[in-house]
């Protein structure tokens, strides 16, 4: 295994042979990273069949703003996929609130839902069911076997592209089109 550098705020972009269908053409952003507790991230361009406004009526949040009602949910990741996490702009502080860069955090608390129901809380945001997660070592192994292109993140990404589009504009950001890749690995 080779050290990797910090990932925390990077996007991966799994490559077009991704075997695993959790991250089948998915963008996921790096949350953390360490050597004791390994990564974790959230997908950032898997939307479900559930809305916020869907989400507030099953936690039994009342809210205002009927804008809400169909922002979708998005996978965040094949682990804990009843909890759910916010990843938003950085101005405000909840309750679970870790810091990603000095612009972007990530909330996994009810408060920041409520506050977000109330009109309250963060002007830009991204809910996701789920998280992605790997143990020490497995995601530097993983980026060894040319799994994933990785890249820094870049928020607009995060909340102003439209789902189905995440993947390409990521890799845009490397001049790679992503589409005309092998899907199949190969070292030198």
């Amino acid at each position: 295994m080779n050290s990797v550098t910090d990932l925390r705020n990077q996007f991966l972009i799994a490559m077009p042979g991704m075997e695993d269908p959790n991250f089948d053409r998915t963008v996921t952003l790096i949350c953390q990273q360490n050597t004791e507790m390994g990564a974790f991230g959230v997908t950032i361009n898997r939307p479900i069949d559930l809305t916020l406004g869907d989400l507030f009526n099953q936690l039994q949040i009342d809210f205002k703003d009927k804008s809400l009602l169909n922002i979708p949910v998005v996978i965040g990741g094949p682990v804990q996929p009843q909890q759910g996490f916010v990843l938003h702009d950085a101005e405000n502080r909840w309750e679970s609130t870790m810091p990603i860069t000095d612009n972007l955090a990530i909330t996994s608390s009810r408060d920041i839902l409520v506050d977000i129901a109330a009109g309250k809380g963060p002007k830009r945001f991204l809910l996701a069911l789920g998280c992605a997660g790997w143990a020490p070592g497995q995601l530097e192994d993983e980026l060894q076997e040319n799994t994933w292109l990785t890249c820094p993140a870049e928020n607009h990404i995060i909340f102003d592209v439209p789902y189905h589009k995440r993947w390409q504009d990521a890799a845009n950001l490397l001049g790679v089109d992503i589409n005309l890749l092998s899907d199949v690995a190969g070292h030198a």
